[in-house]
């Protein structure tokens, strides 16, 4: 009865003659085993910095050199990296005005009439010039009040004085 230590833990257990004569039993345990087959190493997550094992072929795969234990590690990396203008269809600002709007503390409603409703909700740009995104020249309006202020020479008069008094912004005319 041949007596073997384990290679993994070194526990002593039991194994067959013919089966050691093959090379198998090296392992006493499932769990032995499976640490025996284990190729790859442990890597610390770039973000959070916890320990996490990954494959060779993991290892090889990986473009940046970096890991990460899950995708929201992932995604609070790659956010911070390729943001504006280090994102590669980046254009200028030209379309992302909205998205410049909802990273500032300006509460999401109408500025005219209060609405909250997000579908309705448009970015209107205080003097008018679509290339000027700066985030003090940036407002919501409903699209009903959009429209009223781009095409109601009334209505934008009573609009152009309550961004005054409100002093919304660093841009106080809207030409």
């Amino acid at each position: 009865m041949p007596i073997t230590d384990c290679v993994i833990c070194s526990k002593s257990f039991y194994a067959k003659k013919s089966h050691l004569d093959n090379g198998w039993y090296k392992c006493c345990s499932i769990k032995c085993r499976s640490l025996l087959q284990k190729k790859g190493k442990e890597v610390n997550c770039f973000v959070c910095n916890n320990t996490i094992y990954r494959s060779l072929s993991q290892i090889k795969k990986s473009k940046s050199g970096k890991f990460f234990c899950n995708k929201s590690c992932q995604t609070e990396w790659r956010n911070k990296l390729f943001i504006e203008e280090k994102h590669k269809n980046w254009n200028g600002g030209k379309r992302s005005y909205r998205d410049i709007l909802k990273r500032t503390d300006k509460k999401i409603r109408c500025f005219s009439c209060n609405t909250k409703d997000k579908r309705v909700l448009a970015v209107h740009h205080i003097d008018h010039n679509r290339n000027n995104n700066l985030k003090d020249n940036l407002m919501w309006l409903c699209h009903n009040c959009h429209h009223l202020v781009h095409n109601n020479s009334k209505f934008n008069l009573e609009f152009n004085k309550k961004i005054k008094s409100k002093t919304y912004g660093a841009c106080s005319s809207a030409g």
